[in-house]
C-alpha cells in the first residue's frame, strides 16, 4: 500500500464547469502536495475563480472529481463535504470579508466557534496569530478602524486559526497598494511555511508568484502547456 504521506493533499481530476453554452472549466486536472504553494495565473474569464469556488464548495462542478486528503468531495454527502471544507480548508479573499461588529480578536476567533476547540486552546491560538500578524496593538479594534493591509492581516490570521491543510487565496493583494501587498505576500509565505499549510494562490500579478514553488497558467478553462505561454 502506498505511503499516505506521499499522496497529494489535493487532486483534481477532469473537472468541468459549464455556464449556459460556455465551458468555464474543461477537463481540468491539478495535484497539490502537502505544504506546497501553487500560483494560478490567467486572464479574466480563464476559469481561475471558478476553480477556487468549486474547491471551496461555493460552486458545484458539472463533471470530474475533487479528492482532498483521499476523500472524494464530489462523491461525499453535502453534509460530509461541508464538514471537510469547514474544518480543513480556508479562503482568503481580495475584499477581506471581516465581520464589522467584531473586533480583530473576535474576527480571528470566529472560525473556532464552529468547532469543538476548548476555550483555553482557542484563546492561545488567537493570541499567537494576533502576534504573528503584528496586530497586538490593534487587537480590540474594529474593521472600520483598520487600514486595508491590517484588515488583510486579520483575514490571514482568521484563515489559519483552525489549522487548515489548504488555503485558497483569491487575489489577496489585489485591493492593496504595492508596498502593502508585498508585506502581505511575505506574511503568507512565512505563515504557510511555519504551519506546513498548502496554498493555491490566484493572481494577476507575476510578482506575487515569487512566494510559490510552482506557477500554472490558465486560459479558457484549461492549463496551458509551456509552449503555449507567452511571456
Amino acid at each position: 500500500m502506498p505511503d499516505a504521506s506521499s499522496q497529494p493533499l489535493l487532486k483534481v481530476n477532469s473537472l468541468g464547469r459549464r455556464y449556459g453554452e460556455r465551458d468555464v472549466l474543461c477537463d481540468f486536472n491539478l495535484s497539490v502536495s502537502k505544504g506546497e504553494r501553487v500560483a494560478i495565473m490567467g486572464p479574466s474569464g480563464s476559469g481561475k475563480s471558478t476553480l477556487l469556488n468549486c474547491l471551496a464548495g461555493i460552486d458545484q462542478p458539472d463533471s470530474g472529481h475533487i479528492h482532498f486528503e483521499g476523500e472524494d468531495l464530489t462523491a461525499a454527502s453535502p453534509e460530509r463535504a461541508s464538514e471537510i471544507r469547514r474544518l480543513r480548508l480556508s479562503t482568503i479573499f481580495q475584499f477581506f470579508h471581516l465581520l464589522p461588529t467584531l473586533s480583530v480578536t473576535e474576527n480571528i476567533e470566529f472560525p473556532l466557534q464552529l468547532t469543538d476547540t476548548p476555550t483555553q486552546e482557542r484563546n492561545q491560538r488567537v493570541q499567537r496569530l494576533v502576534e504573528s500578524v503584528g496586530l497586538t496593538h490593534r487587537a480590540d479594534a474594529f474593521p472600520d478602524q483598520l487600514s486595508g493591509g491590517e484588515m488583510q492581516r486579520v483575514a490571514i490570521a482568521r484563515a489559519l486559526v483552525h489549522q487548515p491543510r489548504l488555503i485558497l487565496a483569491d487575489e489577496p493583494t489585489g485591493n492593496l497598494d504595492s508596498r502593502t501587498g508585498e508585506s502581505i505576500l511575505d506574511l503568507l509565505e512565512q505563515l504557510t511555511s511555519q504551519h506546513e499549510t498548502s496554498m493555491i494562490l490566484v493572481t494577476h500579478s507575476a510578482a506575487a508568484t515569487r512566494i510559490c514553488q510552482r506557477t500554472i497558467h490558465m486560459q479558457d478553462g484549461r492549463i496551458l502547456k509551456p509552449a503555449e505561454i507567452s511571456e
